[in-house]
């Protein structure tokens, strides 16, 4: 089994697996943005997109264990922080783990049979990564993935019903949605960015406990580990402080992909013209901005009728349509532009305030390429935008 995420979601391949029973391997692979804009008038960054892979283990339809990419086992190291576990495997024993399919679960592994670790501390361990993995995975609406029946991960030390996690972290990812754009991404660092009113507002405990973490160097995820608690309790724990910018997130320089710097003279030119037809103005604005921070020349257009005549002259290299406008339904606006050879191969996607599949239906009825659901954030818009500018 292998696809793309824009024809079938994670939830539904996870539910497949479930219900096969399939025992196996799952890896998807995607692309990521992370821009930092600091204020309106800052002259914004562009970035790449920076390329990430995850990896679940199956057996019986039931989780063994997730890993992400090809691990630095740091992961284990933050949850063993939290544990306060100072002993760690020799320097050899630790590059002997790189020929296994799963590094840090082998490591895991060899810390409880040498007795640094007790099966309940392991257990907990996998159970965090196995959640984190899956925020990361059930956030995701573009990507590929392929899944390969085989041998199971060996040994076992615990299994995860796919069904309770879903739905536990399909509410989770939808809350931390709401806490955008103060919080846009878990490797997101902590800096504490006003003292003064810190200490004149909070208690002196909170205030240490802000100026231990938040030291530039932490990033949202790790400091999860550290505390054993999942994302989004963290999340909204600092929420109130990032909203009264007594904190500060910030995107670390290790974290954001490196910039090709190379042929500066087509660096400069426009990576793609994108006309947006939408009558919310400040939908239209959003979508400007974030489109052009990342080096698009974004128009907005927010009168549906004068838009199908307006693009004729633009000749965008894709558009943006909006489904429910007052004059004209994007449907028709969507139907219309197909009518015409000069738009038959360019990309429309259809944005919506409905994740459903009565939507998607009809959207793809009238030959558009994609859909996105509103509200959606930077990096979905992105992402989406970019797959298809880049084909």
């Amino acid at each position: 089994m292998q696809g793309n995420l824009n024809e079938i979601d994670i939830c539904s391949i996870l539910q497949l697996i479930e219900l096969g029973q399939r025992t196996g391997q799952l890896w998807v692979e995607a692309y990521s943005y992370y821009h930092n804009n600091k204020s309106a008038t800052d002259k914004a960054s562009k970035y790449p997109p920076k390329q990430q892979s995850w990896f679940v283990f199956f057996l019986n339809g039931q989780i063994i264990y997730c890993q992400q990419g090809e691990s630095s086992l740091s992961r284990i190291s933050d949850y063993l922080h939290h544990y306060r576990v100072e002993m760690r495997l020799a320097d050899k024993q630790i590059a002997s783990l790189s020929s296994t399919d799963a590094p840090e679960y082998a490591y895991l592994w060899a810390l409880l049979e040498q007795n640094i670790i007790s099966p309940k501390i392991a257990a907990s361990i996998i159970q965090g990564l196995v959640h984190e993995t899956l925020f990361d995975l059930l956030s995701l609406h573009q990507g590929n993935f392929i899944f390969r029946q085989g041998a199971a991960l060996a040994p076992q030390l615990n299994t995860f019903e796919i069904a309770h996690f879903v739905t536990k972290i399909t509410k989770q990812v939808q809350e931390w949605k709401q806490l955008y754009p103060y919080i846009q991404s878990p490797e997101q660092l902590l800096v504490l960015s006003d003292k003064v009113h810190t200490h004149s507002s909070l208690p002196a405990a909170t205030v240490n406990k802000l100026q231990h973490w938040a030291d530039g160097k932490t990033s949202l995820r790790q400091l999860a580990r550290y505390l054993n608690r999942d994302i989004l309790t963290v999340a909204k724990a600092i929420y109130p402080y990032v909203q009264q910018s007594w904190l500060q997130l910030v995107y670390s320089a290790t974290n954001q992909p490196e910039i090709n710097t190379d042929n500066s003279e087509l660096n400069q030119k426009s990576r793609g013209r994108i006309v947006c037809i939408d009558d919310a103005i400040a939908i239209g604005e959003t979508i400007n901005s974030i489109l052009q921070a990342q080096g698009y020349e974004a128009i907005v257009l927010t009168n549906p009728l004068e838009a199908i005549a307006l693009v004729f002259q633009l000749k965008p290299d894709l558009i943006l349509c909006d489904i429910a406008m007052s004059e004209l339904e994007g449907y028709e606006v969507c139907a219309m532009l197909r009518h015409s050879t000069a738009f038959r191969l360019t990309p429309i996607i259809m944005l919506t305030g409905k994740d459903g599949f009565i939507d998607r239906v009809k959207a793809s009825m009238v030959g558009a390429t994609d859909y996105l659901t509103k509200p959606f954030t930077d990096n979905e818009l992105l992402m989406l935008v970019g797959k298809y500018i880049n084909n």
